[in-house]
């Protein structure tokens, strides 16, 4: 009997086993940790990727609309490029040319300092396309100037149609200040949002 455990007779295969089914065990148990970890990276990823894909691919009328929606003049550069923050220019009745705006986004005063933001999209009656010319390289001078005045407003100064006339005769007052000599007939609001 002592040859046989000296030569790994069946005790000693014995005493292999465990040794050997510990190392097994151990193994298995890494390259199952290995591989769940390998799934939840993939279902993380993947789960990332889908929604990056849902979230950041262009909106359907940017890609099919885009011909049909054309209006009939827009503030282009030199190369044909879109303007960064370019308005769209449309014709009017009687001549008179209507210059949409980009939209403009301000953070307004509150009195219980709450976050109040006002959102702005004007149209400007132009009359003349000299006007428009003298406009478009203006538009930061317009912009910095409507951003300083529309701040220093609060909620109750746009309640009421007092309020929207006020704000109308003062956004014009400021757009013939920038484009003088030249003057625009009307400023016109599309949408006025305040949250």
């Amino acid at each position: 009997m002592a040859e046989e455990k000296a030569q790994g007779g069946p005790e000693g295969d014995a005493g292999q086993g465990e040794e050997g089914g510990g190392a097994k065990s151990a193994k298995k148990l890494s390259m199952k940790m290995m591989l769940m970890a390998g799934a939840g990276a993939l279902v993380v990823l993947g789960g990332g990727g889908g929604a990056a894909f849902m979230f950041l691919k262009p909106k359907p009328d940017a890609v099919h609309g885009a011909a049909a929606k054309k209006p009939a003049k827009k503030g282009k550069d030199d190369k044909g490029k879109d303007e960064k923050g370019a308005g769209q220019v449309t014709d009017g009745p009687d001549g008179v040319l209507f210059y949409t705006m980009p939209d403009v986004v301000v953070n307004m005063q509150t009195a219980d300092g709450r976050p109040t933001f006002l959102k702005l999209k004007l149209t400007l009656e132009l009359p003349d396309q000299a006007t428009v010319e003298t406009l478009e390289p203006n538009m930061p001078r317009l912009q910095d100037m409507f951003q300083t005045f529309l701040r220093e407003l609060r909620p109750e100064d746009l309640s009421g149609s007092q309020g929207s006339y006020q704000l109308r005769m003062e956004i014009l007052r400021r757009v013939n200040l920038v484009i003088a000599p030249s003057k625009a007939n009307a400023v016109l609001i599309e949408e006025m949002l305040i949250n």
